[in-house]
């Protein structure tokens, strides 16, 4: 299951994997970002909030993941990564070489300062140490 929040003042969805991730989720997130993008055009920002990443239900699930990314990754500005896994550093580097997106990573729990990068409020360099 993901957790989804939407902050329509400055068009940020916030999500936190709370299983591993299913076709489901997906679908959900798909109902989910798809109307915005036709609403008010381009998500200012993604916020992937994982302090660990569950992996995937299986592997039907992960090719939904990798579509969902290819079909919306030219709609959302910037991806913020708030974990303190170890995969994500080698997930950024690879996915940024195939998304239109400027992705960063920041420590688990570090949701506000994501926020701030995505809307100009902050950490205009990259917070890892």
């Amino acid at each position: 299951m993901i957790d989804q929040q939407w902050d329509s003042d400055n068009s940020i969805l916030t999500i936190h994997p709370e299983s591993p991730l299913s076709t489901d989720d997906f679908a959900a997130l798909t109902q989910t970002v798809d109307p915005k993008i036709e609403q008010g055009g381009d998500l200012a920002g993604l916020i992937i909030d994982a302090p660990h990443f569950p992996g995937w239900d299986s592997f039907g699930a992960m090719v939904t993941h990798l579509r969902f990314v290819h079909d919306h990754h030219q709609h959302v500005k910037k991806i913020a990564i708030v974990t303190d896994s170890p995969m994500a550093g080698v997930a950024q580097h690879l996915v940024s070489h195939f998304i239109a997106a400027e992705i960063r990573k920041f420590p688990a729990a570090q949701v506000k300062d994501a926020t701030a990068w995505i809307t100009g409020g902050g950490q205009s360099e990259d917070p890892r140490p």
